[in-house]
């Protein structure tokens, strides 16, 4: 008579992880994030809140710092919203078409985050000066770039396009052509099939595009102090005017202009994380209706 088998329980093996247990890698992860961004930011929001009525209002009400300020907003929205319509149709070639050069083109969007801004600054000037390759052309036709608004425009622009990008193009290669191919059949024409299909797909993607170009550019300084021509009142931006308080030994003045750009900045993130929510909340509504 055979002797039944024992059964022995099989214990799975520990899998064992690169990094350390989950308490310690947040631990490390936070204090690193806490040290190199959230305590300068929690540094000049104290010294903001410091500045008392009379501080915020000296430097508010000033007119140089105004007009930085009205300069910075305006040329970074309008350069956002060219960055949104140009990145949107550089993503649309990317996914949609195959043709030689493509990747080349693929790893140029991305150059501006590589390239140093004070580079990219003397290149645009150069270009777009009286004597460079676009400019001896634009200026004789009454249109100056180097030294105006212009010029401020088209380099945020330049630093901004690559976000516009990199945020529609993933949406559009998972987007697929099956809706607009039923559309298609429907009897829809090429608008209605943008408008009505491929639209409400990438507002979220276009929404987050714009709003990362528009906090960019925000902040940009190297790239933009060379076309601009820093001329008070006129052609001066805000982080550069913070630069000269700075230098000018006037810190509230400085600590004020920078922590009006950071809630801006801080509210386009905010933005940026409440979209998922709103376009889940949408489509909800949609498929209710």
């Amino acid at each position: 008579m055979n002797a039944p088998a024992l059964s022995i329980p099989l214990i799975a093996p520990r899998r064992r992880r690169p990094l350390p247990g989950f308490g310690l890698s947040l631990g490390l992860g936070m204090a690193w994030l806490g040290i190199v961004v959230l305590l300068p930011l929690l540094a000049l929001t104290w010294h903001a809140l410091g500045l008392g009525t009379a501080g915020w209002s000296r430097a508010i009400h000033d007119p140089r710092v105004q007009a930085a300020l009205k300069l910075s907003f305006g040329a970074s929205l309008a350069a956002s919203l060219l960055a949104l319509v140009a990145g949107a149709l550089v993503a649309w070639v990317l996914v949609r078409y195959r043709f030689p050069g493509r990747r080349l083109l693929d790893a140029l969007v991305d150059l501006p985050f590589a390239l140093p801004t004070a580079v990219a600054g003397i290149a645009l000037t150069a270009i777009y000066s009286s004597h460079g390759w676009i400019g001896r052309f634009v200026e004789p036709m009454g249109l100056k770039v180097v030294y105006t608004w212009v010029g401020i425009v088209i380099a945020l622009v330049f630093i901004g396009l690559p976000f516009a990008v990199r945020t529609v193009q993933p949406v559009l290669e998972t987007l697929g052509r099956e809706q607009e191919e039923a559309a298609v059949s429907l009897g829809a024409s090429r608008f209605t099939t943008l408008r009505r299909v491929i639209l409400p797909e990438l507002l979220p993607a276009l929404l987050t595009g714009f709003s990362l170009a528009f906090a960019r550019a925000l902040g940009e300084y190297g790239s933009v102090i060379f076309i601009a021509g820093n001329k008070p009142y006129s052609t001066e931006i805000a982080p550069l005017l913070i630069t000269i308080r700075l230098e000018e030994y006037d810190y509230d003045g400085a600590i004020a202009i920078a922590a009006l750009l950071l809630a801006a900045s801080f509210a386009c993130l905010l933005a940026i994380n409440a979209l998922p929510s709103l376009s889940a909340y949408a489509r909800t509504r949609r498929g209710h209706g």
